[in-house]
């Protein structure tokens, strides 16, 4: 869990346990996959949070956090519709394959464009 969530609000965070967490960077973001346990043990969901550093006007840091919580029950749906929206973009956006990114290079797109 990210120490800077506590006092934020995050009161369902709180009471859950890190099972598993698995960082992904992908240029100028970090994706974490985080497993979680419910209070008690007797449950598990999936925190999806995409991190971008961003500077702020003074010249200091900080880091824009997006979460998605994924509960058991949907994990399935969200597995198919993700492979789905894969798929066509392949397909029908380049050719039968995603280009991919050099270690290091942007995408060219910032995070306040989308």
């Amino acid at each position: 869990m990210y120490r800077d969530d506590f006092g934020r609000g995050n009161s369902q965070e709180r009471n859950s346990e890190d099972v598993f967490s698995k960082p992904v960077r992908a240029g100028k973001r970090t994706y974490f996959f985080d497993v979680k346990s419910t209070k008690g043990n007797n449950d598990y969901y999936l925190t999806i949070t995409e991190s971008k550093k961003r500077m702020e006007h003074d010249g200091s840091f900080v880091f824009d956090k997006h979460k998605i919580f994924l509960y058991k029950e949907d994990f399935e749906k969200f597995q198919e519709g993700l492979a789905e929206v894969i798929e066509y973009i392949k397909n029908n956006c380049f050719d039968g394959e995603i280009p991919q990114r050099a270690e290091g290079e942007s995408s060219g797109v910032e995070f306040e464009d989308l």
